[in-house]
């Protein structure tokens, strides 16, 4: 019928089975732990982000900006631009910007004319901020002044 495997290279055949295995084991346990590494990597970016996210987190300093209505802020028109459009636009704003480079004031001094045009066309605020004060009238942290906290004497 067939021939059959002698005694000896049944064990060899074993063996190298058995080192296949092993070096199979091998791969797989260093690419776990290069796999492993890198996420531990790109977890410490995260956390680096986040802090950094955190620090320039000014949501808290709302609640000290002056309140705006809406109608000062129209909320911008979710539409797409078709190519016709956006080849009108493009030539209109190039226009517009050969205009601005062409004008003699701005070409004097073009840093005041651009300072010039903002203050004209963007709304002003005021410069002083309200100060802050107690339920009794009195402004936080006022303090009498040195001629008023020494004792009075009255004269005869």
């Amino acid at each position: 019928m067939g021939k059959t495997a002698s005694r000896g290279d049944a064990a060899a055949r074993a063996e190298r089975k058995f080192e296949k295995k092993l070096e199979f084991y091998a791969k797989v346990k260093q690419t776990v732990t290069s796999l492993a590494a890198q996420k531990s990597i790109t977890k410490k970016k995260v956390r680096s982000r986040q802090k950094k996210l955190k620090a320039y987190d000014l949501s808290e300093l709302t609640e000290f900006l002056p309140e705006l209505k809406a109608s000062q802020q129209p909320k911008p028109a979710e539409f797409k631009l078709k190519s016709k459009n956006r080849k009108n636009l493009v030539l209109k704003e190039g226009n517009q910007f050969q205009a601005v480079i062409n004008h003699p004031a701005f070409q004097a001094d073009p840093l005041g004319a651009i300072h010039q045009h903002l203050q004209s066309t963007q709304p002003t605020l005021d410069d002083k901020p309200k100060k802050r004060e107690k339920k009794n009238g009195n402004r936080k942290g006022k303090k009498k002044s040195k001629a008023s906290a020494a004792p009075q004497s009255m004269e005869i």
